[in-house]
C-alpha cells in the first residue's frame, strides 16, 4: 500500500503529530483536522502507560503537553484521561485528553488510504511497546498502512528483524546504537528522514544510491517545501502541511 501511493502521488505529505503547527499535538483533533486536509500520512509517537497501555504522547514526561507533572510510565491510563492536553496550546483546546491507539485506530477507519509514521519513542520498555503496538494494529488491518520509526536503532532492528516490517530510520549520527556497516543499521531501514538543517541534494543522493526513501523534516513554508523538492526527497513530514500540500498538489495537477 506505501508502495502505491508514493508511486501515484510521488511525493507524499506527511502530519507530524498532526496538524501540530495548530491544534495541540497528538490529539484527535490535531489527527482529525490533517486527516481532513488531505495529507497522505500521519506522524504519531508512542508510549507505554503504567497498565501497559499504549497511548500518544511525544515526551517521556507529561510536563510539557498537558496540566500534569510526571513520567507516562508512573501514570495509568485513566490518571492519564485526567489530565487536560490542550488547554496547554490555548483555552479553546481545552480538555482535549490525551489518547489511546486504539482509539485514532478508530479514527483512521474513516481514512483506509491514509499511511501512518508509527513512531516508537526511545525508552526502557519500547520493545514491549513495538509488540503491542503491532499487535493492535493488526487487529485492525492496519500493519500494511504503517512504517515503524525509533531513534533507537536496537528497536528499529527489532520490528524489521522480528516482524518483517517498514522501517524509518535516521542518519547514524542522529541514531543511539547505530551499528555501522553493509549489514548495519541502515540495512533494516526502508526510509529514512533528513531534518531540515542537514538537507542537501548529495546527502539526499547517497541514501537513495543505498536504496532508502529520503524524507526530510519538517518543512513548514513554501521556501522549506521548495527547498525539499529540489534536493530530491519523495516525502515530507511537516508541522503544517499545508504549504506542502499546496505546492505538491499544484505540481501534480500540472
Amino acid at each position: 500500500m506505501i508502495e502505491r501511493l508514493q508511486e501515484q502521488a510521488g511525493i507524499m505529505v506527511a502530519a507530524h503529530r498532526g496538524y501540530k503547527a495548530a491544534y495541540p499535538e497528538n490529539t484527535l483533533a490535531a489527527f482529525r483536522k490533517a486527516l481532513e486536509l488531505g495529507v497522505d500520512m500521519l506522524e504519531f509517537d508512542l508510549r507505554l502507560s503504567k497498565d501497559r497501555q499504549v497511548v500518544v504522547i511525544h515526551d517521556a514526561t507529561v510536563d510539557r503537553t498537558t496540566n500534569g507533572t510526571g513520567k507516562v510510565s508512573d501514570f495509568t491510563l485513566e490518571e492519564l484521561k485526567a489530565l487536560d492536553a490542550g488547554g496547554w496550546f490555548g483555552q479553546a483546546f481545552k480538555g482535549h485528553v490525551i489518547p489511546t491507539l486504539e482509539e485514532l485506530c478508530e479514527l483512521l477507519a474513516e481514512y483506509p488510504e491514509v499511511l501512518c509514521n508509527v513512531e516508537i519513542k526511545p525508552s526502557p520498555d519500547a520493545k514491549e511497546a513495538a509488540d503491542l503496538t503491532i499487535a493492535i494494529l493488526g487487529r485492525h488491518g492496519y500493519l500494511e498502512r504503517c512504517v515503524f520509526t525509533c531513534f533507537d536503532a536496537e528497536v528499529l532492528a527489532y520490528i524489521h528483524d522480528a516482524y518483517g516490517m517498514k522501517t524509518q530510520g535516521f542518519p547514524g549520527e542522529k541514531m543511539s546504537h547505530f551499528v555501522p556497516g553493509e549489514d548495519g543499521t541502515y540495512a533494516k531501514m526502508w526510509a529514512i528522514g533528513i531534518e531540515m538543517s542537514l538537507l542537501s541534494p548529495a546527502i539526499v543522493a547517497r541514501f537513495q544510491e543505498q536504496g532508502l526513501l529520503v524524507w526530510s523534516y519538517c518543512p513548514d513554508d513554501e521556501e522549506g517545501v521548495q527547498a525539499s523538492l529540489e534536493c530530491g526527497v519523495t516525502g515530507m513530514t511537516c508541522n503544517d502541511p499545508l504549504p506542502a500540500l499546496a505546492l505538491t498538489r499544484k505540481k501534480g495537477d500540472q
